[in-house]
C-alpha cells in the first residue's frame, strides 16, 4: 500500500496530530466540513468511529462512497449534508472535531463564533477541536478589509479572516487550553494559514 493510499490526501497539520497520538482509533472523530473526504481515509481505514457533515450534497455522497469501500460497516447516517452551524451531532459526544479550510469562508463575524461553538459543543470533555483556517497573521499590510471579518487578499480571493490574538481570545473565552502554540504558514505573501489546536475542559 502506497502511502497516499493509507492517508489520501491528508492535511500535514492534521498528520502531525496523529503522530503525536492526539487521534487514536476508537475515538469518535467528527469532520465538519468534510468536503470530498480528504483527511478521511487513514481514520475510516483505523478503526476511528468517523462522523462527517458538509452543505454540499455530492460532497456528503462522496464521504458515504468513500466509507462504503473503507469502513463498511460504518452507517451512512453519520455522514450528513448539514451546515456545520447547525449540525444535528448531540452535545458532548465527539473525543476530537477537525475542521480544515471551512471557517475562512463564513459569512461575518456572527457566522464563523456560531459555527465555531456548535462545533466546541459536541466535544467531550476533554475533547480536541483541530482548526485549520485562513488568517491575517504576516500579511496584515497587504490584505483589505471588506467588513465583517472578510478581506480581499492579494491572490484575489475573499476569506474571512483571524488574527493570533483572536485565536488566542477566543481560546480563552471557550474555556479551552492551547494545545500548541498557534502555527501560521505565509504562502508568498500571497495568504497564510493558521493552525489552532484547542483542548476542552476536563
Amino acid at each position: 500500500m502506497t502511502i497516499r493510499e493509507q492517508f489520501g490526501d491528508i492535511d500535514v497539520y492534521l498528520f502531525d496530530q496523529l503522530l503525536r497520538g492526539r487521534i487514536r482509533p476508537g475515538m469518535r472523530v467528527l469532520d465538519a466540513g468534510c468536503g470530498y473526504g480528504r483527511n478521511l481515509v487513514y481514520l475510516l481505514r483505523s478503526g476511528v468511529d468517523v462522523f462527517a457533515v458538509d452543505s454540499d450534497p455530492g460532497a456528503v455522497l462522496a464521504v458515504r462512497g468513500l466509507a462504503a469501500s473503507l469502513a463498511p460497516e460504518m452507517p451512512a447516517t453519520n455522514v450528513k449534508v448539514e451546515a456545520v452551524e447547525s449540525m444535528t451531532i448531540p452535545p458532548a459526544s465527539m473525543d476530537a472535531v477537525i475542521c480544515s479550510a471551512v471557517l475562512h469562508f463564513a459569512r461575518d463575524d456572527e457566522h464563523f463564533e456560531a459555527m465555531v461553538r456548535r462545533m466546541w459543543g459536541t466535544l467531550v470533555p476533554g475533547g480536541l477541536l483541530f482548526c485549520r483556517l485562513a488568517s491575517s497573521t504576516g500579511i496584515e499590510s497587504r490584505v483589505r478589509a471588506l467588513g465583517s471579518g472578510r478581506y480581499l487578499l492579494p491572490d484575489g480571493s475573499e476569506r474571512y479572516l483571524v488574527s493570533e490574538s483572536r485565536l488566542v481570545e477566543l481560546t480563552e473565552t471557550l474555556g479551552g487550553t492551547l494545545v500548541d502554540p498557534i502555527k501560521s504558514t505565509i504562502v508568498q505573501d500571497m495568504r497564510c494559514m493558521a493552525t489552532w489546536v484547542v483542548r476542552a475542559a476536563g
